[in-house]
């Protein structure tokens, strides 16, 4: 990717300059609290490179999906108190996106103060699919850094979209790929491109249909697929098993019956399941035969012989893509599976594979689960966006950074 870095900007001098910086703290709440903190604080190289060198920042961010106006559930209250928290310095948040009071703010900001601007979701033409009204407030944004100003892409979380804050704002100002934005597409392309062998990728989640673009991306060129999570059950039932109650897309089992027929050689899916009555916390549950799910009972995790089975598998690995959580690890019950899994990368990362968790719930399932997470080579933190980039796709928020600032 050849786009002007960070070292870049400091290298030209940004002390007195207003940089916009678009960020990606859409981070996990529970009543107003902050569960997982990750995403802050892998913005902080940065933000602090940035504040070091003598910057005025306004950084941009969203968290969770508003409908395009104002919520208070989706406020960056929490989080601006968490990174002023960790910066060690206060941070302001404003009370709108572009409104009088982020206006009134950004005019007041001196060298080495940082803005946090409220959920640019909170304003409908961030994520408009209209070009001119994502202009407009791209415009609007770009006016608040000021005269003189730069954008820094940091948010890689949000690399895949094609939304104000993104994409426009790169094309009205000399613009720079972040720390975290590097360093995560320095990670994907040396899965892409050289990734040294035997290969092994695990998808988790859900839905299968979230992960058919990356399985066909993907079976092509790795050594071993290890299929689990709630997608799992869509493959077993094109296998010609009954699954009970389990999460099932009926729709996509003859694509994986086609998945089967071409890669089978190659995908590895669960040989026992721990099954529940109901999908709680507390539900009564068995492990049994992934043949011989039950009548009304739901799989909710992977069981104990594929765990050892992926174990085997995964342990003569030399390099590991890891993305969605092999059961529902939330509840105690049922995160054996996804436990056993990232133990089962971290000897092989100890080893000396080249791990790789991608992002989302499988990063909130190694920090749920108290795993070290210097345990593994390098934790993404965009789940969706580290999908596509496998896939092949382009991502519009990194194309725009391509070429000259």
């Amino acid at each position: 990717m050849a786009v002007q870095t960070l070292q870049d900007l400091i290298d030209a001098g940004v002390s007195g300059r207003g940089v916009l910086v678009r960020a990606d703290f859409n981070v996990p709440l529970d009543g107003g609290e902050i569960t997982d903190a990750g995403r802050i604080e892998a913005s902080l190289p940065t933000l602090n490179a940035l504040l070091e060198a003598g910057a005025k920042l306004v950084v941009v961010a969203h968290l969770g999906r508003p409908e395009g106006a104002p919520d208070a559930k989706y406020s960056l209250a929490p989080v601006a108190a968490k990174l002023g928290e960790l910066l060690g310095r206060h941070v302001q948040l404003a009370g709108d996106v572009v409104g009088q009071d982020a206006e009134a703010r950004a005019e007041g900001l001196t060298d080495g103060d940082v803005l946090l601007l409220e959920n640019v979701r909170f304003d409908p033409r961030e994520t408009s699919k209209n070009d001119d009204e994502r202009l407009a407030l791209a415009k609007e944004l770009a006016t608040l850094a000021g005269d003189d100003a730069a954008f820094v892409s940091d948010g890689f979380g949000v690399v895949h979209r094609k939304q104000a804050s993104v994409y426009d704002v790169a094309t009205l100002l000399p613009h720079y790929a972040g720390t975290l934005v590097a360093t995560e597409v320095d990670v994907l392309t040396r899965l892409t491109e050289t990734p040294e062998r035997p290969y092994a990728v695990v998808l988790g989640g859900s839905k299968v249909s979230d992960k058919i673009g990356v399985i066909e991306a993907l079976a092509p060129k790795v050594d071993t697929l290890v299929i689990g999570g709630g997608m799992a059950f869509t493959f077993l039932a094109a296998q010609g098993y009954s699954v009970g109650s389990s999460l099932l897309q009926e729709d996509r089992i003859d694509t994986c019956k086609d998945l089967l027929e071409r890669f089978g050689d190659v995908i590895h899916l669960p040989t026992d399941v721990v099954v529940a009555d109901s999908f709680s916390a507390d539900a009564d549950s068995k492990v049994v035969k992934a043949s011989e799910i039950p009548d009304g009972w739901m799989g909710l995790d992977v069981g104990p012989d594929s765990v050892d089975r992926f174990d085997a598998v995964l342990g003569n690995a030399k390099t590991i893509f890891w993305n969605g959580p092999a059961g529902v690890f939330e509840f105690e019950k049922f995160s054996s599976g996804t436990a056993g899994i990232a133990k089962a990368i971290i000897a092989a990362t100890a080893k000396g594979a080249f791990s790789v968790v991608g992002g989302g719930d499988s990063a909130a399932a190694v920090r749920t689960l108290g795993l070290p997470e210097d345990g593994f080579s390098h934790i993404s933190t965009g789940g969706g966006a580290s999908l596509e980039y496998l896939e092949g796709k382009t991502l519009p928020g990194l194309s725009v950074l391509e070429g000259d600032a």
